[in-house]
């Protein structure tokens, strides 16, 4: 029988958008920005699952809740990418390389990756006990649930470790600001846009003017034509 161990107290230690199964199944799912029924996952063998919508704080309380369990061993990775965030890659990423010296995920592409509220033995301890199990842009209940029970029968048991226990503060990389940092895609769209209409009412504008002031000369024309008429 795979060994399992008692996760803290309690479980899951970050409360957020998931829903919680048997604490001693091995696999949490992350479906990124879709909402998923999660109560069809939990029944299947999930322990946890639920969206992660950002590739800073959603990370960090993600990494909590799965060390904070050393029976959860797989983390399937899906539903549809997060515009801008790019979380699901994020997550990947981090699992795969971590950090650098400057709190940025190693690789990821999203608009603010940074990793604030987790040490260095907090995400070698997830990087050992999870293995990250990648199905995005998929929000196949069929195909998620047959993934879950695959992992479920190749349970290789809890990590030997006691539960880990992670504070998150609030407030931290998506608002902080230590320096310069990416603008979001969805905020560079909308300033495009922005800029674009700008122009066109400018322009709209101008052609406005010019054609008030071709309307005027018209007048003008044919009020002096009829003038000359009359004197002559």
């Amino acid at each position: 029988m795979a060994l399992k161990k008692k996760p803290s107290e309690p479980w899951p230690l970050i409360t957020g958008e998931y829903e919680a199964g048997n604490p001693e199944n091995p696999v949490a799912i992350c479906t990124c920005g879709s909402h998923i029924k999660g109560s069809e996952l939990l029944a299947a063998g999930a322990a946890l699952a639920g969206p992660c919508k950002t590739e800073n704080i959603g990370i960090e309380k993600m990494v909590a809740n799965l060390v904070s369990n050393p029976n959860i061993r797989y983390l399937i990775i899906t539903g549809m990418e997060v515009k801008g965030h790019i979380t699901g890659q994020a997550v990947e990423a981090f699992l795969k390389d971590g950090i650098d010296k400057e709190g940025r995920i190693v690789g990821a592409k999203g608009a603010i990756p940074f990793i604030q509220n987790l040490n260095e033995e907090a995400i070698e301890r997830v990087k050992e006990q999870v293995q990250p199990v990648m199905m995005m842009d998929t929000e196949d209940m069929g195909a998620i649930k047959a993934k879950i029970a695959e992992l479920v029968s190749k349970d290789p048991g809890a990590l030997d470790v006691e539960p880990m226990r992670i504070e998150i503060k609030e407030g931290g990389a998506e608002e902080e600001e230590t320096g310069p940092r990416p603008m979001a895609a969805e905020a560079v769209d909308i300033l495009g846009r922005m800029r674009l209409m700008d122009a066109a009412v400018t322009n709209n504008g101008l052609l406005n003017k010019f054609q008030a002031g071709a309307y005027a000369g018209k007048i003008e024309g044919i009020a002096l034509g009829m003038t000359v008429v009359l004197i002559f």
